[in-house]
Protein backbone atom coordinates (compact mmCIF):
# COMPACT_ATOMS: atom_id res chain seq x y z
CA UNK A 1 0.00 0.00 0.00
CA UNK A 2 1.13 3.06 -0.48
CA UNK A 3 0.27 7.04 0.57
CA UNK A 4 3.55 8.28 -1.07
CA UNK A 5 4.42 11.22 -3.04
CA UNK A 6 1.37 13.19 -3.74
CA UNK A 7 1.18 15.51 -6.80
CA UNK A 8 -2.31 17.46 -6.03
CA UNK A 9 -5.37 18.15 -4.33
CA UNK A 10 -9.13 18.06 -5.02
CA UNK A 11 -12.42 17.84 -3.15
CA UNK A 12 -13.25 14.95 -2.13
CA UNK A 13 -16.63 13.39 -3.70
CA UNK A 14 -19.47 12.58 -1.02
CA UNK A 15 -18.10 13.54 1.80
CA UNK A 16 -20.14 12.81 5.41
CA UNK A 17 -20.30 14.01 8.38
CA UNK A 18 -21.75 9.97 9.47
CA UNK A 19 -18.92 7.72 11.20
CA UNK A 20 -17.72 7.76 15.35
CA UNK A 21 -19.54 9.28 17.51
CA UNK A 22 -18.67 12.44 17.91
CA UNK A 23 -16.93 12.65 14.24
CA UNK A 24 -18.98 16.25 13.36
CA UNK A 25 -17.75 18.37 16.48
CA UNK A 26 -14.89 20.63 15.40
CA UNK A 27 -13.26 20.43 18.89
CA UNK A 28 -13.87 16.68 18.59
CA UNK A 29 -12.35 16.25 15.51
CA UNK A 30 -9.37 18.36 16.31
CA UNK A 31 -9.05 16.33 19.61
CA UNK A 32 -8.90 13.15 17.13
CA UNK A 33 -6.88 14.68 15.07
CA UNK A 34 -4.12 15.92 17.95
CA UNK A 35 -4.35 12.19 19.23
CA UNK A 36 -3.72 10.56 16.15
CA UNK A 37 -0.81 12.61 14.84
CA UNK A 38 0.77 12.61 18.34
CA UNK A 39 0.71 8.93 18.46
CA UNK A 40 2.20 8.58 15.08
CA UNK A 41 4.90 10.51 15.99
CA UNK A 42 5.53 9.06 19.30
CA UNK A 43 5.80 5.56 17.29
CA UNK A 44 8.53 7.18 14.67
CA UNK A 45 10.46 8.08 17.40
CA UNK A 46 10.55 4.78 18.89
CA UNK A 47 11.68 3.27 15.18
CA UNK A 48 14.11 6.02 15.05
CA UNK A 49 15.76 6.39 18.11
CA UNK A 50 17.12 3.51 19.38
CA UNK A 51 19.46 2.56 16.83
CA UNK A 52 22.57 4.70 15.33
CA UNK A 53 23.08 7.45 12.71
CA UNK A 54 24.68 4.18 11.05
CA UNK A 55 21.97 2.01 11.12
CA UNK A 56 19.59 4.62 10.27
CA UNK A 57 21.25 5.53 7.14
CA UNK A 58 22.53 1.54 5.89
CA UNK A 59 20.12 -0.17 3.61
CA UNK A 60 19.02 -3.20 5.51
CA UNK A 61 17.65 -4.55 1.88
CA UNK A 62 16.75 -3.37 -1.18
CA UNK A 63 13.41 -3.95 -0.90
CA UNK A 64 13.49 -1.31 1.64
CA UNK A 65 14.35 2.62 1.86
CA UNK A 66 17.30 3.58 4.83
CA UNK A 67 15.08 4.75 7.71
CA UNK A 68 16.01 8.07 7.39
CA UNK A 69 14.23 8.53 4.24
CA UNK A 70 11.15 7.32 5.61
CA UNK A 71 11.69 10.04 8.79
CA UNK A 72 12.21 12.76 6.05
CA UNK A 73 9.70 11.55 3.64
CA UNK A 74 7.23 11.65 6.55
CA UNK A 75 7.60 15.41 7.37
CA UNK A 76 7.46 16.41 4.13
CA UNK A 77 4.59 14.52 2.83
CA UNK A 78 2.66 16.23 5.78
CA UNK A 79 4.08 19.62 4.70
CA UNK A 80 3.32 19.18 1.42
CA UNK A 81 -0.44 18.62 2.27
CA UNK A 82 -0.73 20.35 5.40
CA UNK A 83 1.12 23.71 4.99
CA UNK A 84 1.06 24.19 1.72
CA UNK A 85 -1.93 22.49 0.29
CA UNK A 86 -4.42 23.48 3.10
CA UNK A 87 -2.31 26.65 4.61
CA UNK A 88 -1.11 27.68 1.48
CA UNK A 89 2.39 28.64 2.67
CA UNK A 90 5.80 28.50 0.75
CA UNK A 91 7.93 25.43 1.14
CA UNK A 92 10.08 25.29 3.62
CA UNK A 93 12.87 22.93 1.44
CA UNK A 94 11.85 22.98 -1.77
CA UNK A 95 14.91 21.50 -2.78
CA UNK A 96 14.33 18.02 -1.24
CA UNK A 97 10.96 17.56 -2.45
CA UNK A 98 12.31 15.42 -5.63
CA UNK A 99 14.53 13.28 -3.21
CA UNK A 100 11.29 12.28 -0.82
CA UNK A 101 8.93 11.59 -4.03
CA UNK A 102 8.52 7.56 -4.01
CA UNK A 103 7.23 7.21 -7.68
CA UNK A 104 10.85 9.72 -8.93
CA UNK A 105 13.41 7.36 -6.76
CA UNK A 106 12.54 3.38 -6.23
CA UNK A 107 13.91 1.90 -3.05
CA UNK A 108 17.07 0.70 -4.21
CA UNK A 109 18.48 4.16 -5.29
CA UNK A 110 16.94 5.93 -1.87
CA UNK A 111 20.42 5.11 -0.45
CA UNK A 112 22.11 6.88 -3.43
CA UNK A 113 20.37 10.24 -2.76
CA UNK A 114 22.19 13.27 -0.71
CA UNK A 115 19.56 12.50 1.60
CA UNK A 116 19.17 14.65 5.14
CA UNK A 117 20.92 13.00 8.01
CA UNK A 118 19.53 11.85 10.59
CA UNK A 119 19.31 14.77 13.35
CA UNK A 120 18.59 17.35 10.21
CA UNK A 121 15.71 14.80 9.38
CA UNK A 122 14.32 14.93 13.13
CA UNK A 123 14.59 18.93 12.94
CA UNK A 124 12.82 19.25 9.91
CA UNK A 125 9.91 16.65 10.41
CA UNK A 126 9.93 18.37 14.13
CA UNK A 127 9.51 21.50 12.89
CA UNK A 128 6.87 20.84 10.12
CA UNK A 129 4.66 19.41 13.04
CA UNK A 130 4.70 22.64 15.10
CA UNK A 131 3.73 24.24 12.62
CA UNK A 132 0.75 21.74 11.81
CA UNK A 133 -0.48 21.87 15.36
CA UNK A 134 -0.82 26.17 14.94
CA UNK A 135 -2.45 25.72 12.09
CA UNK A 136 -4.67 22.60 13.53
CA UNK A 137 -5.89 25.37 16.49
CA UNK A 138 -7.97 27.46 13.58
CA UNK A 139 -8.63 25.94 10.58
CA UNK A 140 -11.86 25.37 9.75
CA UNK A 141 -12.65 21.21 9.31
CA UNK A 142 -15.29 22.22 6.74
CA UNK A 143 -15.46 23.53 3.24
CA UNK A 144 -13.12 21.44 1.32
CA UNK A 145 -13.23 17.60 0.90
CA UNK A 146 -9.93 17.78 2.20
CA UNK A 147 -10.93 19.74 5.57
CA UNK A 148 -14.81 18.20 5.89
CA UNK A 149 -14.36 15.96 9.27
CA UNK A 150 -10.69 16.66 9.61
CA UNK A 151 -9.52 13.96 6.90
CA UNK A 152 -6.55 15.49 5.88
CA UNK A 153 -5.26 15.07 9.14
CA UNK A 154 -6.70 11.71 9.24
CA UNK A 155 -4.86 10.99 6.07
CA UNK A 156 -1.61 12.52 7.32
CA UNK A 157 -1.87 9.88 10.22
CA UNK A 158 -2.70 7.12 8.63
CA UNK A 159 0.46 7.84 6.21
CA UNK A 160 2.82 8.23 9.01
CA UNK A 161 1.40 5.29 10.81
CA UNK A 162 1.90 3.04 7.12
CA UNK A 163 5.40 4.41 7.23
CA UNK A 164 5.87 2.81 10.65
CA UNK A 165 4.76 -0.38 9.68
CA UNK A 166 7.35 -0.33 6.43
CA UNK A 167 10.03 0.50 9.08
CA UNK A 168 9.05 -1.90 11.71
CA UNK A 169 9.50 -4.17 8.55
CA UNK A 170 13.58 -2.83 7.80
CA UNK A 171 13.91 -3.75 11.85
CA UNK A 172 12.95 -7.43 10.69
CA UNK A 173 15.22 -7.32 8.15
CA UNK A 174 18.32 -5.95 9.80
CA UNK A 175 20.68 -7.96 11.35
CA UNK A 176 22.57 -7.42 14.67
CA UNK A 177 21.47 -7.09 18.39
CA UNK A 178 17.57 -6.70 19.20
CA UNK A 179 16.41 -2.99 19.63
CA UNK A 180 12.91 -3.39 20.14
CA UNK A 181 10.89 -4.62 23.04
CA UNK A 182 7.59 -5.20 23.52
CA UNK A 183 5.32 -7.39 25.88
CA UNK A 184 4.28 -10.93 25.29
CA UNK A 185 0.29 -11.40 24.19
CA UNK A 186 -2.08 -12.54 26.63
CA UNK A 187 -2.40 -16.15 26.34
CA UNK A 188 -6.15 -16.78 24.79
CA UNK A 189 -8.91 -15.54 27.48
CA UNK A 190 -12.73 -16.88 27.08
CA UNK A 191 -13.76 -19.87 25.24
CA UNK A 192 -12.34 -21.07 22.36
CA UNK A 193 -14.01 -21.05 18.59
CA UNK A 194 -16.51 -22.81 18.79
CA UNK A 195 -16.12 -24.93 15.30
CA UNK A 196 -13.00 -24.83 12.88
CA UNK A 197 -14.56 -23.00 10.17
CA UNK A 198 -18.29 -21.34 10.24
CA UNK A 199 -21.01 -20.89 6.90
CA UNK A 200 -21.77 -17.58 5.35
CA UNK A 201 -24.98 -17.68 3.59
CA UNK A 202 -25.71 -16.77 0.54
CA UNK A 203 -27.06 -13.34 -0.47
CA UNK A 204 -26.13 -9.36 -0.27
CA UNK A 205 -24.22 -7.46 1.83
CA UNK A 206 -23.05 -3.49 1.26
CA UNK A 207 -19.09 -3.81 0.96
CA UNK A 208 -17.09 -0.48 0.97
CA UNK A 209 -17.87 2.95 2.91
CA UNK A 210 -18.99 6.45 1.89
CA UNK A 211 -19.66 7.52 5.31
CA UNK A 212 -16.34 6.53 7.52
CA UNK A 213 -14.44 9.81 8.07
CA UNK A 214 -11.14 9.33 7.21
CA UNK A 215 -11.25 6.41 4.92
CA UNK A 216 -9.58 6.37 1.58
CA UNK A 217 -10.68 6.70 -1.97
CA UNK A 218 -9.96 2.65 -2.50
CA UNK A 219 -12.82 1.88 0.37
CA UNK A 220 -15.25 4.05 -1.33
CA UNK A 221 -17.95 3.78 -2.19
CA UNK A 222 -20.29 1.40 -0.09
CA UNK A 223 -21.92 -0.66 -2.61
CA UNK A 224 -23.99 -4.14 -2.78
CA UNK A 225 -22.23 -7.14 -3.04
CA UNK A 226 -24.12 -10.72 -3.80
CA UNK A 227 -21.95 -13.01 -2.33
CA UNK A 228 -22.40 -16.80 -2.75
CA UNK A 229 -22.60 -18.98 0.56
CA UNK A 230 -19.49 -20.25 1.84
CA UNK A 231 -17.35 -21.67 4.33
CA UNK A 232 -14.21 -19.87 5.95
CA UNK A 233 -11.73 -20.46 9.09
CA UNK A 234 -12.63 -19.37 12.54
CA UNK A 235 -9.06 -18.12 12.90
CA UNK A 236 -6.06 -17.49 10.50
CA UNK A 237 -3.91 -20.70 9.38
CA UNK A 238 -1.63 -21.27 11.96
CA UNK A 239 2.52 -22.64 11.98
CA UNK A 240 1.40 -25.91 12.82
CA UNK A 241 -1.18 -26.13 10.11
CA UNK A 242 1.36 -25.05 8.01
CA UNK A 243 4.45 -27.11 8.90
CA UNK A 244 2.32 -30.21 8.16
CA UNK A 245 2.05 -28.15 4.41
CA UNK A 246 5.75 -28.71 4.27
CA UNK A 247 6.16 -32.10 5.99
CA UNK A 248 3.43 -33.49 3.42
CA UNK A 249 6.08 -32.07 0.24
CA UNK A 250 4.33 -29.07 -0.24
CA UNK A 251 6.96 -27.08 -1.20
CA UNK A 252 8.55 -29.88 -4.00
CA UNK A 253 5.00 -30.29 -5.13
CA UNK A 254 4.02 -28.08 -8.28
CA UNK A 255 0.70 -29.18 -8.55
CA UNK A 256 -0.23 -27.03 -5.51
CA UNK A 257 1.37 -24.03 -7.41
CA UNK A 258 0.85 -21.21 -9.62
CA UNK A 259 2.93 -21.47 -12.29
CA UNK A 260 4.42 -18.39 -11.37
CA UNK A 261 4.40 -19.33 -7.78
CA UNK A 262 6.29 -22.62 -8.68
CA UNK A 263 9.05 -20.65 -10.64
CA UNK A 264 9.38 -18.02 -8.02
CA UNK A 265 10.12 -20.96 -4.86
CA UNK A 266 12.25 -22.95 -7.37
CA UNK A 267 14.11 -19.85 -8.95
CA UNK A 268 15.05 -18.48 -4.93
CA UNK A 269 15.10 -22.02 -3.40
CA UNK A 270 12.07 -21.35 -0.75
CA UNK A 271 11.59 -24.43 1.32
CA UNK A 272 9.43 -22.00 4.35
CA UNK A 273 8.21 -19.11 5.08
CA UNK A 274 10.67 -16.19 5.12
CA UNK A 275 12.76 -16.18 8.27
CA UNK A 276 12.69 -19.94 9.07
CA UNK A 277 15.49 -22.51 9.15
CA UNK A 278 15.38 -26.08 10.56
CA UNK A 279 17.81 -27.44 12.66
CA UNK A 280 17.66 -30.92 13.47
CA UNK A 281 13.81 -31.57 13.69
CA UNK A 282 12.59 -28.38 15.03
CA UNK A 283 12.14 -25.10 12.74
CA UNK A 284 13.64 -22.03 14.26
CA UNK A 285 12.68 -18.10 12.95
CA UNK A 286 14.56 -14.76 13.47
CA UNK A 287 12.17 -12.13 14.87
CA UNK A 288 13.46 -8.71 15.34
CA UNK A 289 17.16 -9.77 16.10
CA UNK A 290 15.68 -13.02 18.48
CA UNK A 291 16.04 -16.26 16.94
CA UNK A 292 13.35 -18.62 18.49
CA UNK A 293 11.39 -22.00 17.87
CA UNK A 294 8.54 -21.31 15.64
CA UNK A 295 5.47 -21.26 17.85
CA UNK A 296 2.85 -23.81 16.67
CA UNK A 297 -0.39 -21.78 17.60
CA UNK A 298 0.68 -18.65 16.11
CA UNK A 299 -0.89 -17.49 12.95
CA UNK A 300 1.78 -18.25 10.06
CA UNK A 301 3.68 -14.97 9.07
CA UNK A 302 5.46 -13.84 6.69
CA UNK A 303 4.64 -16.15 3.38
CA UNK A 304 3.86 -14.56 -0.28
CA UNK A 305 0.17 -15.00 -1.82
CA UNK A 306 2.17 -17.89 -4.18
CA UNK A 307 2.71 -20.06 -1.00
CA UNK A 308 -1.01 -18.99 0.85
CA UNK A 309 -2.61 -19.94 -2.38
CA UNK A 310 -0.29 -23.42 -2.51
CA UNK A 311 -1.45 -24.51 0.70
CA UNK A 312 -5.15 -23.71 0.55
CA UNK A 313 -5.05 -25.98 -2.95
CA UNK A 314 -2.99 -28.55 -0.23
CA UNK A 315 -5.81 -28.00 1.81
CA UNK A 316 -8.79 -29.01 -0.42
CA UNK A 317 -9.52 -25.01 -0.09
CA UNK A 318 -9.23 -21.79 -1.22
CA UNK A 319 -8.37 -18.58 -0.85
CA UNK A 320 -11.15 -15.77 0.09
CA UNK A 321 -12.10 -13.46 -2.07
CA UNK A 322 -12.03 -9.89 -0.96
CA UNK A 323 -15.91 -9.79 -0.62
CA UNK A 324 -15.88 -13.57 1.19
CA UNK A 325 -13.56 -11.72 3.53
CA UNK A 326 -15.28 -8.65 4.29
CA UNK A 327 -18.79 -10.02 4.67
CA UNK A 328 -17.71 -12.50 7.56
CA UNK A 329 -16.17 -9.47 8.98
CA UNK A 330 -18.63 -6.89 8.92
CA UNK A 331 -21.89 -8.33 8.05
CA UNK A 332 -24.50 -8.55 11.00
CA UNK A 333 -27.36 -11.32 9.90
CA UNK A 334 -29.20 -10.56 12.36
CA UNK A 335 -29.52 -6.46 11.77
CA UNK A 336 -28.78 -6.77 8.28
CA UNK A 337 -26.01 -3.71 8.11
CA UNK A 338 -22.73 -3.45 7.49
CA UNK A 339 -20.60 -2.85 10.54
CA UNK A 340 -17.66 -1.11 10.80
CA UNK A 341 -15.65 -3.74 12.33
CA UNK A 342 -15.99 -7.13 13.44
CA UNK A 343 -17.66 -6.34 16.90
CA UNK A 344 -19.25 -3.50 16.16
CA UNK A 345 -19.01 0.37 15.34
CA UNK A 346 -16.68 1.37 18.67
CA UNK A 347 -13.11 2.21 17.88
CA UNK A 348 -10.81 -1.27 18.65
CA UNK A 349 -9.13 -1.63 22.44
CA UNK A 350 -6.97 -3.82 23.30
CA UNK A 351 -9.60 -6.51 24.07
CA UNK A 352 -10.57 -6.53 20.90
CA UNK A 353 -7.28 -6.84 18.21
CA UNK A 354 -3.52 -7.23 18.34
CA UNK A 355 -2.90 -3.85 16.46
CA UNK A 356 0.05 -0.44 17.28
CA UNK A 357 2.68 -2.62 17.56
CA UNK A 358 1.75 -3.60 21.36
CA UNK A 359 3.35 -6.53 20.60
CA UNK A 360 5.92 -7.59 18.61
CA UNK A 361 4.41 -10.87 17.14
CA UNK A 362 0.61 -12.18 16.23
CA UNK A 363 -1.34 -13.62 19.15
CA UNK A 364 -2.12 -17.15 19.80
CA UNK A 365 -4.59 -18.55 16.60
CA UNK A 366 -8.35 -18.21 18.83
CA UNK A 367 -7.47 -14.61 20.75
CA UNK A 368 -9.41 -11.92 21.58
CA UNK A 369 -13.01 -13.47 21.69
CA UNK A 370 -14.30 -10.28 22.22
CA UNK A 371 -13.34 -9.00 18.74
CA UNK A 372 -15.11 -11.70 16.88
CA UNK A 373 -17.77 -10.79 14.24
CA UNK A 374 -21.57 -12.12 14.83
CA UNK A 375 -20.63 -15.78 13.12
CA UNK A 376 -17.90 -16.41 15.56
CA UNK A 377 -14.75 -16.03 13.08
CA UNK A 378 -12.22 -14.41 14.73
CA UNK A 379 -8.73 -12.25 14.96
CA UNK A 380 -10.30 -10.99 11.42
CA UNK A 381 -8.50 -7.48 12.73
CA UNK A 382 -4.86 -7.41 13.82
CA UNK A 383 -2.52 -10.13 13.63
CA UNK A 384 -1.79 -10.54 10.44
CA UNK A 385 -2.55 -9.20 6.85
CA UNK A 386 -4.84 -12.15 5.54
CA UNK A 387 -3.80 -12.92 1.44
CA UNK A 388 -7.45 -12.79 -0.68
CA UNK A 389 -7.78 -14.23 -3.70
CA UNK A 390 -9.07 -10.73 -5.71
CA UNK A 391 -6.61 -8.38 -7.55
CA UNK A 392 -6.78 -5.22 -6.40
CA UNK A 393 -9.12 -3.03 -8.28
CA UNK A 394 -11.90 -0.16 -7.40
CA UNK A 395 -15.53 -0.51 -6.91
CA UNK A 396 -17.98 0.34 -8.67
CA UNK A 397 -18.00 4.19 -8.57
CA UNK A 398 -14.69 4.73 -7.35
CA UNK A 399 -12.99 8.73 -7.69
CA UNK A 400 -9.55 8.82 -7.04
CA UNK A 401 -8.99 11.20 -4.00
CA UNK A 402 -6.90 13.50 -3.59
CA UNK A 403 -4.70 12.27 -6.03
CA UNK A 404 -4.29 9.05 -8.58
CA UNK A 405 -0.46 8.06 -7.03
CA UNK A 406 -2.57 6.79 -3.76
CA UNK A 407 -4.55 3.68 -5.44
CA UNK A 408 -5.34 4.05 -9.16
CA UNK A 409 -2.26 3.65 -10.34
CA UNK A 410 -1.82 0.47 -8.90
CA UNK A 411 -5.10 -1.16 -9.44
CA UNK A 412 -4.99 -4.15 -11.96
CA UNK A 413 -4.27 -8.13 -11.44
CA UNK A 414 -0.20 -7.12 -10.92
CA UNK A 415 -1.38 -6.67 -6.94
CA UNK A 416 -3.28 -8.84 -4.69
CA UNK A 417 -5.70 -7.77 -1.93
CA UNK A 418 -4.73 -7.65 1.78
CA UNK A 419 -7.24 -7.73 4.49
CA UNK A 420 -7.62 -6.81 8.29
CA UNK A 421 -4.34 -5.34 9.45
CA UNK A 422 -1.43 -7.01 11.54
CA UNK A 423 -0.12 -6.62 14.64
CA UNK A 424 2.21 -3.58 13.25
CA UNK A 425 -0.57 -1.41 12.21
CA UNK A 426 -2.32 1.13 14.02
CA UNK A 427 -6.04 1.33 14.35
CA UNK A 428 -6.02 4.60 13.08
CA UNK A 429 -5.21 2.97 9.68
CA UNK A 430 -6.90 0.00 10.21
CA UNK A 431 -11.03 -0.72 9.67
CA UNK A 432 -13.36 -3.74 8.40
CA UNK A 433 -13.08 -1.62 4.96
CA UNK A 434 -10.04 -1.09 5.04
CA UNK A 435 -7.57 -2.02 2.07
CA UNK A 436 -4.43 -3.14 1.52
CA UNK A 437 -2.75 -4.13 -1.74
CA UNK A 438 0.98 -6.17 -2.61
CA UNK A 439 2.75 -7.78 -5.29
CA UNK A 440 1.95 -12.19 -4.68
CA UNK A 441 6.07 -12.52 -4.12
CA UNK A 442 5.91 -10.09 -1.31
CA UNK A 443 6.89 -12.19 2.21
CA UNK A 444 9.16 -9.27 3.82
CA UNK A 445 5.54 -8.15 4.70
CA UNK A 446 3.28 -9.12 7.99
CA UNK A 447 1.26 -11.49 6.09
CA UNK A 448 -0.89 -14.76 6.06
CA UNK A 449 -4.05 -15.99 5.42
CA UNK A 450 -7.46 -18.09 6.61
CA UNK A 451 -8.70 -20.27 3.94
CA UNK A 452 -12.36 -20.77 2.66
CA UNK A 453 -14.51 -23.54 0.54
CA UNK A 454 -17.56 -23.56 -1.17
CA UNK A 455 -20.47 -24.77 0.29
Amino acid sequence: MSIDSPHRSADRPGRSADGPPGSADPEALRARAVAALTAARARTAALTDPVDDRDLTAQHSPLMSPLVWDLAHIGNVEELWLLRHVAGRESLRPEIDPLYDAFEHPRSERPKLPLLGPAEARRYAAEVRGRVFDLLESVPLEGTGLLTDGYVFGMIAQHEQQHDETMLITHQLRTGAPVLTAPEPDPPQGPPPGAAEVLVAAGPFTMGTSTEPWSLDNERPAHVRDVAAFLIDTTPVTNAAYQAFIADGGYRESRWWAPEGWEQIRAHAIVAPLFWHREGDQWLRRRFGVTEPVPADEPVLHVSWYEADAYARWAGRRLPTEAEWEKAARHDPAGGRSRRYPWGDADPTPAHANLGQRHLRPAPAGAYPAGESPLGVRQLIGDVWEWTASDFMPYPGFSAFPYREYSEVFFGPEHKVLRGGSFAVDAVACRGTFRNWDLPVRRQIFSGFRTARDV
